[in-house]
């Protein structure tokens, strides 16, 4: 019995060892399955702190320009065209900083187009045949796919110098001589009315294609400055040819003997039957016949709109857009020039009678509501 005693102590211990050995390996097993899930659990927390993080840092801006994935309507869709006014189709332009983005802006500038263009009431003011007149006004930059419509009086001088430029003409806008930018036969400038059918379709369709556009009433008198009074690039057909068949028609005053005024200017824009007198003056109504007749925007659906009056950001954005902005800049903006003067408009308008003002009004509403103008109650009651 002595004999015994150690030997089962013995194996008393070693059974005691073995258990202790045995809990404390799964002890460790449940402590690393434990760092396991920590682990993972740290992981999903990292990840959704570096998403956030990461997240457009321009949602949030100053200015709340919320950035949208760039898209346009249908583009390029002349009548008897199957129409898809509420599809919207990204412009194939990748920005420089690699993302595909529209400010909230420019986006609703086009919705409010088609909006607009699908107004039955305003049919008459809005639409417009796709025709030579049109396509006449449609400048064509086939090296980078770019279509510009020219709006007078709205600081297409510049624009024109840019596509000069990106067709290889001169080598940078400073260089460009001021007498070439409007002469077509040396600009470099091509016309859409200068290509076939099929080539005039092909473009409207996959060019990125813009225009800018102003206050309406504010551009009038612009156009009624620069081609009556001032005259800068001495074009003596406005001043002794047009002036004077707009006098014969539309001045109250026979006495008066002064050169036209700006009230026989609004009275023929204003009447319903100027078209015997546009077909006389011939191209030179471009400065002062609306949007709709130069650009033809419920059929043409364009890229980008820009405004005179934001065209410190809209410059650099339509660049950027058409994928340009690389090559050329637009020329320096003097400052306060492109804003909005309704002292000036005032001044203009002062003594017009209130009939005619309307009537001006109704030729030009479709603009005013096309490109979301305020319509100028301060002028018109």
């Amino acid at each position: 019995m002595k004999n015994t005693h150690p030997q089962g102590s013995a194996q008393t211990l070693a059974g005691k060892i073995t258990e202790w050995l045995t809990f404390d390996n799964m002890h460790h097993q449940w402590l690393l399955l434990a760092a396991c899930f920590w682990v993972i659990f740290m992981f999903m927390v990292a990840s959704k702190f570096i998403t956030l993080t990461f997240k457009d840092p321009d949602a949030y801006s100053a200015k709340q320009e919320f950035l949208l994935l760039t898209a346009v309507p249908d583009v390029g869709k002349l009548p008897g065209e199957k129409h898809f006014p509420e599809e919207l189709k990204p412009t194939g332009k990748v920005l420089s900083d690699s993302r595909l983005v529209q400010p909230l802006v420019y986006m609703e500038r086009l919705e409010l187009i088609r909006n607009v263009c699908r107004d039955e009431a305003l049919k008459n003011l809005s639409h417009t045949a796709v025709s030579k007149f049109v396509l006449d006004r449609i400048f064509v930059c086939d090296k980078h796919k770019i279509l510009f419509c020219q709006t007078p009086k709205v600081g297409n001088t510049q624009w024109k110098k840019v596509l000069i430029v990106l067709n290889g003409a001169f080598p940078s806008i400073e260089e460009i001589p001021e007498n070439v930018v409007h002469d077509h036969e040396k600009n470099g400038l091509p016309r859409l009315s200068s290509f076939s059918d099929a080539e005039i379709q092909k473009r409207l369709k996959t060019y990125f294609k813009f225009f800018i556009v102003r206050d309406p009433f504010e551009r009038l008198i612009s156009a009624f400055k620069d081609k009556f009074v001032h005259n800068p690039r001495f074009e003596p057909w406005y001043r002794h040819e047009i002036a004077p068949g707009i006098i014969r028609k539309y001045r109250r005053n026979r006495t008066e003997t002064r050169g036209i005024q700006f009230e026989d200017f609004v009275r023929y824009l204003g009447d319903p039957n100027h078209r015997w007198l546009d077909l006389q003056f011939g191209d030179h109504i471009i400065h002062w016949v609306t949007y709709v007749e130069l650009c033809a925007p419920c059929e043409i659906k364009y890229s980008v709109i820009g405004h005179h009056e934001t065209l410190e950001d809209d410059a650099p954005y339509i660049l950027k857009e058409a994928g340009i902005d690389h090559l050329v800049s637009y020329p320096t903006i003097p400052p306060g020039i492109t804003v909005y003067n309704r002292t000036k408009v005032e001044r203009y308008f002062l003594g017009i009678s209130k009939r005619d003002i309307r009537r001006l009004y109704a030729r030009f509403e479709g603009d005013f509501k096309l490109f979301g103008y305020q319509k100028p109650d301060f002028l018109l009651n």
